[in-house]
């Protein structure tokens, strides 16, 4: 039954989600930067076995990781670094980094 009920809610979340995307940019945004992960991942990887990753869930977690990631980097140049996060908003702010 608990995983019914699980299922059920992650369901209905991703339903609410495209129903939103139809009325709000932010939403649709989230959406669409989902499209294709899989692949974009792998392709992100596959030029090198020898990285660091890094999720962020946030704009917020991406900034105090910096110093972190920047250090580690200096550290060990020849790894590559890897970041992931869910927000559209750290997409557009941190895009280039």
């Amino acid at each position: 039954m608990q995983l019914f009920l699980y299922n059920l809610g992650v369901f209905s979340y991703g339903f609410i989600l495209k129903l939103a995307a139809l009325f709000i940019p932010k939403a649709k945004k989230w959406i669409e930067g989902r499209k294709g992960w899989e692949n974009a991942l792998q392709k992100a990887t596959e030029h090198s076995s020898d990285w660091i990753w890094f999720h962020c869930a946030s704009l917020g977690e991406i900034e105090m990781g910096r110093n972190l990631m920047e250090a580690l980097k200096e550290k060990y140049p020849s790894k590559s670094i890897l970041i992931t996060f869910f927000s559209p908003t750290c997409y557009e702010i941190r895009k280039n980094y």
